[in-house]
């Protein structure tokens, strides 16, 4: 599943008012999709994203790399969402070099 059609799933969620989906690396997959989500309700949680995705898309598509909450997700001035940027903020937490 493309990143744009897992995203548009996501955002089907009441309580989700952005969202961006990234691959990230995984020693078996190759790749796992990992979700980058903006909260419309504080009190949004991951399993209750997961649990929303279920019933709508296929095991092997779940977002199995993941699910970080942010305040924004960042953008160009046209306003495409930068994966290169979350690529970095992703490879940074885990400690990866670029």
């Amino acid at each position: 599943m493309a990143p744009a059609e897992l995203e548009g799933e996501i955002r089907k969620h009441p309580n989700v008012l952005d969202v961006a989906v990234i691959g990230v690396p995984d020693e078996r997959a190759g790749e796992l999709p990992r979700a980058y989500i903006v909260k419309k309700s504080q009190s949004l949680m991951e399993a209750e994203v997961n649990h929303f995705l279920n019933s709508k898309i296929s095991k092997y598509k779940q977002l199995k790399g993941g699910i970080e909450f942010v305040e924004a997700l960042p953008k160009s001035a046209v306003g495409k969402v930068l994966r290169k940027e979350l690529r970095k903020s992703y490879n940074s937490k885990m400690g990866k070099k670029l």
